[in-house]
């Protein structure tokens, strides 16, 4: 059996290289399937524009992505809605102390230009899967 980050680092990589999908929804699919949670549809198609705000750089589509998936996580759980809300307000507090910031333009400081390579978030975007997964995995532990 493969290790989650074994997982983590080709799902990233396919995600990204090979189906071209953007880190929200990138973050959504890759925590699924590592935590066996099915997703509907309709969560990935609410994605699509979750990539620093369609790129206007606001919130980080991998925040974005995660506070989905703590969202649907939690209610697997069958944890309340305040109790939900807590947790994303926590994993918000928890990934800005360790990223630096939940804001897109500022975790990719060169902004988005139309000469970037593709898919510049690629490492970072393994590193948050990583910290996510780590954080619903406390969560069951509550």
């Amino acid at each position: 059996m493969k290790s989650y980050q074994n997982i983590i680092n080709e799902r990233v990589h396919n995600y990204y290289w090979e189906d071209d999908i953007n880190c929200a929804t990138t973050v959504l699919k890759t925590l699924a399937e590592i935590c066996e949670v099915d997703l509907n549809p309709q969560v990935i198609d609410s994605a699509i524009g979750m990539h620093g705000a369609g790129k206007f750089g606001a919130q980080c589509g991998l925040v974005e992505g995660s506070l989905m998936f703590i969202g649907i996580f939690g209610r697997k759980l069958e944890y309340k809605n305040e109790d939900i809300a807590n947790y994303c307000y926590n994993f918000a507090n928890g990934f800005q102390d360790s990223f630096g910031s939940i804001v897109c333009k500022d975790l990719r400081s060169q902004g988005f230009n139309s000469d970037d390579p593709p898919h510049i978030c690629e490492e970072i975007t393994k590193k948050a899967i990583e910290f996510t997964y780590n954080y619903v995995n406390r969560m069951k532990e509550n």
